[in-house]
Parts: C-alpha cells; sequence; structure tokens
C-alpha cells in the first residue's frame, strides 16, 4: 500500500529529519509524508545496516524513523507494535509506487496532492483492513 500521512507527527518528524545536515525534503507541498507499506517479514535491510540512526519525537515514542547516518536520508518508519514497515517513497529510486490514498486529511496544507488520489480525513476503513489482511496473511506464512 502507498500512502501519504499529513498526521502531525509525521510533519514533526519530516522537520526534524529535514533539518539535518545534508538531509533532503521528506514533506510533499501540501504536508505529506509519502510512504509505501511493507509487511516486516517482507523487510530487511542488507546493505549499510550498521549506518542507520534512530529518530524519535519523544524518547518514550514507540515511533521510530530511521535515517542513513552517512547523509541523513530518511529511509524507513518503524512502529514497534506495529507488523508493517513503513519505507519513505523516494527510497525506491526512480519511477517508485504512486500513491494510493492520503490519510489524516485534516493535517494537509492546500495544494500538492494530485486530484485523483483520494484523502481521508482520518484513517479509512479500507486502510485498516488492508493491514488486518496483511497481518492475517503474516501469520500463514510461517
Amino acid at each position: 500500500m502507498v500512502v501519504a500521512c499529513y498526521c502531525d507527527d509525521c510533519q514533526q518528524g519530516a522537520r526534524q529529519i529535514e533539518a539535518l545536515s545534508g538531509a533532503t525534503a521528506v514533506l510533499d507541498a501540501d504536508g505529506g509524508t509519502a510512504y509505501v507499506l511493507y509487511r516486516k517479514d517482507r523487510f530487511e535491510c542488507t546493505r549499510g545496516r550498521e549506518l542507520l540512526r534512530v529518530l524519535r519525537l519523544k524518547d518514550s515514542s514507540p515511533t521510530r524513523r530511521v535515517v542513513a547516518g552517512c547523509c541523513n536520508s530518511p529511509m524507513y518508519l518503524d512502529f514497534e507494535k506495529g507488523h508493517w514497515v513503513n519505507v519513505f517513497r523516494p527510497r525506491l529510486g526512480a519511477g517508485p509506487p504512486r500513491v494510493q490514498m492520503g490519510i489524516q486529511g485534516r493535517f494537509r496544507r492546500s495544494g500538492g496532492a494530485p486530484a485523483d488520489v483520494p484523502v481521508y480525513r482520518a484513517f479509512p476503513p479500507k486502510f485498516f483492513a488492508r493491514l488486518l489482511w496483511a497481518r492475517i496473511a503474516m501469520l500463514f506464512s510461517h
């Protein structure tokens, strides 16, 4: 699933990353951060793992934003208790998959998102349905 998240935490986390030396832009023009969601059992850093650095908005936050320590490039976001990982969409190189929906749109700034991408005020049921389906698939894949 490919989403743009507009929540205030993602915006604050993006600004935290963008403030790092040499970091690239994370926020889109409308305040969204585009992610490609993967099941944790299908995600692995195969090279450069030793260079990864974790950022948190607060020490107690269960959300970890991971950057490459060498260049401060945003790599992925991980919910410690979740079963999925949000890879920052630009990490997928040229031609990354198209954003399918915007979530937490009540925090969105005007402009930027394509008109044909639905932006939901909060989390739509189909978002949770896809996460639930992924969790069920994980239970039966071992």
